[in-house]
């Protein structure tokens, strides 16, 4: 049978050469860093390379960069980290009603334990609107954290504006308070693979990132923090990662990891290109062939790879099991909530009925993604929606202003615009 992957957004194979870089760091090089001896010294080399690697392709500083057990653990220290180094000056946390649940769990926790939690909506395209930020902040905020781009419709937030809109709130209260917060947190997991990653552009304090969705591998994850940041370490032990992260650091992960980012950095205009022109396609044909598919997300501003479509009159866990005896992989959204029949946060969050996110379903593409196989999905895509809408007792119309006809999307020789930069 002819496979198909499409939820890159899930995770990513290894890249051969990230498997390459590894290699050397299971069985030679094994050495515990933290060991005085040659071996464990070799091992710190390594380590120490790849820290600086990262650091470098973040436009940070190598001090910079804690390296953990993935990005979920990344998000979890600096939420948490935050919130009980600076709870003395204040106990209020800003975010949005999109993010991944590695944050609104967080939070959720942080809530029980006396914080307040301020949740910004979006537009009806996911974007988080800069200046309901700036009328949340609070002389006692303490963190904002926004997600670099949405893991669910790919839509890329205005980053820098935020950014700007916290350190100017900064500027104001200096002269009559002398606050470090609130700091500027984003979930960068999504988009290090093809956004632009410079941490001084960006203008955030926190960004968190892991291996498995830029071809690295599983269970390594990284936390940018700038330099005086402060943080309550979440695991305690013998002191790793500037006491922030004990335990024997991961060498073969964070090695992958800082190869795996170091590629997607080189090689990410070149297949932001690729991997746009085959989204506009994929989008308009599948507009085209099948009738009341509306896309969620916004159409410029969203990740190269991404395409998260609602299709009325059916359940999109349906489709999933229907084209997995196809050979066709793809998602309904998160794979850290596919264990569960809840709708979707993040299209409910777009104000779509509870009928819109639970057709909610999630195409992502990578690098070995070709037209071929997105032909061949194309040709049974719609007699899945076929076959289900015959049995399916649900009946909607298309909401006024949901983007459901492929004029609408851009493409067709127009210009796309991806993390700030126009592709055709």
């Amino acid at each position: 049978m002819h496979e198909i992957y499409l939820d890159h957004a899930a995770t990513t194979y290894l890249d051969p050469r990230v498997k390459e870089a590894m290699s050397l760091y299971w069985e030679q090089e094994f050495g515990n860093p933290s060991s005085l001896y040659r071996t464990g010294r070799r091992a710190k080399d390594a380590l120490d390379s790849a820290r600086a690697s990262v650091a470098k392709n973040l436009n940070a500083k190598p001090e910079e960069i804690i390296f953990t057990g993935g990005g979920t653990e990344a998000i979890n220290l600096a939420i948490f980290g935050i919130a009980r180094f600076y709870q003395n000056q204040g106990k209020h946390i800003i975010t949005t009603r999109i993010e991944h649940h590695a944050v609104l769990h967080a939070v959720e926790a942080l809530q029980k334990e006396g914080f307040e939690i301020t949740y910004l909506d979006v537009d009806e395209y996911g974007l988080v609107d800069p200046e309901e930020v700036k009328k949340a902040l609070r002389v006692d905020t303490i963190l904002v954290a926004v997600m670099y781009a949405n893991n669910e419709i790919g839509t890329v937030e205005p980053i820098e504006e935020i950014a700007r809109v916290i350190y100017d709130f900064k500027k104001l209260q200096a002269t009559s308070y002398k606050l470090q917060t609130p700091f500027f947190m984003t979930d960068a997991c999504q988009a290090a693979g093809s956004l632009e990653m410079d941490i001084q552009k960006l203008g955030t304090d926190l960004l968190a990132m892991n291996g498995s969705k830029i071809y690295g591998p599983k269970g390594v994850g990284c936390l940018y923090a700038r330099k005086g940041v402060r943080l309550k370490p979440l695991i305690y032990g013998g002191g790793q990662e500037n006491n922030l992260r004990s335990g024997t650091e991961n060498v073969p992960g964070i090695i992958g990891l800082a190869k795996a980012f170091e590629i997607a950095q080189e090689e990410r205009e070149k297949e932001n290109v690729r991997l746009v022109e085959l989204r506009d396609y994929f989008i308009r044909e599948v507009m085209v062939r099948v009738p009341k598919v509306v896309l969620n997300g916004h159409s410029e501003k969203r990740l190269p790879n991404n395409i998260n479509i609602s299709v009325l009159d059916i359940e999109g866990e349906a489709v999933v099991l229907y084209l997995d005896e196809k050979g066709i992989y793809i998602s309904t959204g998160s794979a850290c909530t596919s264990t569960t029949l809840d709708p979707s946060h993040v299209i409910l969050a777009l104000g779509r009925p509870y009928e819109y996110a639970h057709g909610s379903l999630r195409f992502t593409l990578g690098k070995r993604t070709t037209k071929e196989d997105l032909g061949y999905v194309l040709e049974v895509f719609p007699q899945v929606v076929e076959k289900l809408r015959k049995i399916s007792p649900i009946r909607m119309e298309v909401g006024q202003g949901a983007i459901s006809h492929p004029e609408a999307f851009a493409g067709q020789g127009a210009k796309v615009k991806v993390g700030g930069k126009n592709y055709k």
